[in-house]
């Protein structure tokens, strides 16, 4: 069965959106692009919230971008070819290589995880992760720890959610601060 993954950067005080809706302290430094142009090399399709979604379509045209080097051409290339699940009750179309989730994400979730298909389910954003954690139905938790407090925001984790034991699986320090830690589910 294809696993369920959750991951983002984070602040270190827990949020992936600051107060002010801001989020460029997540831009990435080369080595940390570039895990996660490794990354999502193992994505078979990604789940998204609109406002990731819309965050993320600069990348469904960015190979038109000449000044773009050779490492975020090659995300690109990944992106536009990764099919993309959108859940919205505001969107009425969506571009790329997207289709908008005709059902709850735990029906989304059913259905890819019965259909034949390689790589992992993948989910963006705060709010649909949330809803995908209420069902029990994350098998990893990846956070990206950026060395900053942002003192308020969207957080990561849901709040008033159930108790959930974790299992380290992996850990990665970057140049930058930056920390990833990949936390399995135990069941």
């Amino acid at each position: 069965m294809r696993d369920v993954t959750y991951s983002m950067s984070v602040s270190l005080d827990g949020y992936i959106v600051g107060p002010d809706g801001g989020f460029d302290w997540t831009t990435p430094d080369a080595d940390v692009f570039r895990f996660w142009i490794d990354d999502i090399r193992e994505v078979g399709v990604h789940l998204l919230g609109r406002r990731l979604y819309e965050t993320m379509l600069y990348w469904e045209t960015a190979d038109a971008d000449p000044t773009l080097d050779a490492s975020q051409r090659e995300w690109t290339a990944l992106w536009k070819r990764l099919p993309k699940v959108v859940f919205s009750t505001t969107l009425s179309a969506v571009r790329g290589n997207a289709r908008l989730a005709s059902g709850s994400v735990a029906e989304e979730i059913g259905r890819l995880r019965a259909e034949p298909g390689e790589g992992e389910i993948a989910i963006g954003g705060a709010t649909l992760a949330a809803e995908a954690a209420a069902a029990g139905l994350i098998d990893e938790y990846r956070v990206m720890v950026h060395p900053v407090l942002v003192g308020g925001g969207i957080p990561f984790f849901a709040q008033h959610e159930r108790r959930v034991d974790l299992e380290l699986v992996e850990t990665r320090a970057f140049g930058s601060d930056v920390v990833y830690l990949r936390y399995r589910v135990r069941r």
